[in-house]
């Protein structure tokens, strides 16, 4: 993620009056901070942003499952894993 410093700031009025521009900015930069009475309370990102964070965070909740499965003793060696593979395999 970029410097949190270098985000753009916009305020709603802004917002309001030139929306077009502000979604192009954060479509161009990634986010644009959106405020109101100069207090941060949104962020505006662009899709290529947004569709990186929901991949990061899939990412993140599947390694904390893999390691919540190793501490529960769920361990499979790989050639368990070879072997239901061929399994399964053989049953279609």
């Amino acid at each position: 993620m970029s410097d949190e410093l270098s985000i753009d700031t916009v305020s709603l009025s802004e917002l309001r009056a030139n929306a077009t521009r502000v979604v192009q900015r954060a479509a161009q930069t990634g986010r644009v901070r959106l405020t109101r009475r100069g207090k941060p309370i949104a962020v505006l990102q662009s899709l290529s942003e947004y569709e990186s964070t929901q991949e990061e965070a899939s990412f993140m909740k599947a390694v904390v499952a893999g390691v919540v499965d190793l501490e529960a003793g769920l361990a499979v060696s790989l050639d368990e894993v070879k072997r239901r593979l061929l399994v399964g395999k053989h049953l279609r």
